[in-house]
């Protein structure tokens, strides 16, 4: 369990390359992607920001210190969002990931932590941004997985969630393409 107010923080500042188009917007169950989650997250979460793009009814972030810099920035803006506004911790998700659970900040507390092989979804102190900041100010790559190393983030083990990548990763894609 995490002390202090939590903030979720949908990260949706991707290209979708692999995807072809905008997957925020791929719609899964009747409802966007990001929509998902959104509600994944909130029933955990003090409040919920979107970084990386603009979503109605929501604090939306840029990525910090300047977007390009793939996910590790969007976690930045989430974190130095934080701290400035009296979060202890930021929980993380990528606005493609299906099956995240109600409970997930409980999973995965005590902070820092991630999801083994899925190191956008995680539960971090707001205390990190500044840190983090400095390190996105040096030279690249910077991939997340090298930071919740560096956070000395502890990994955990969480089956049943599903990364869209390409349109055929959403569940049900393939029947209800062929209507």
């Amino acid at each position: 369990m995490t002390t202090g107010r939590l903030l979720g923080a949908v990260l949706a500042g991707g290209q979708s390359r692999r995807f072809g188009t905008d997957k925020a917007m791929a719609r899964h169950a009747g409802r966007p992607l990001i929509q998902h989650a959104i509600d994944a997250l909130a029933p955990c979460c003090d409040a919920i920001v979107i970084v990386g793009r603009t979503w109605p009814g929501h604090v939306c972030l840029d990525d910090q210190p300047a977007p390009g810099l793939g996910p590790l920035a969007g976690l930045c803006g989430a974190l130095l969002h934080a701290g400035r506004h009296g979060f202890a911790h930021v929980l993380s998700a990528p606005c493609d990931m299906l099956g995240l659970p109600p409970n997930l900040a409980d999973l995965l507390a005590p902070a820092p932590a991630v999801v083994d092989g899925h190191w956008t979804v995680g539960l971090w102190p707001a205390a990190l941004g500044p840190a983090l900041a400095a390190h996105l100010a040096g030279p690249g790559p910077f991939p997340l997985r090298g930071f919740a190393a560096s956070a000395k983030a502890r990994r955990v083990d969480l089956s049943g969630l599903v990364n869209v990548n390409r349109p055929d990763d959403l569940p049900g894609y393939r029947h209800l393409s062929s209507r």
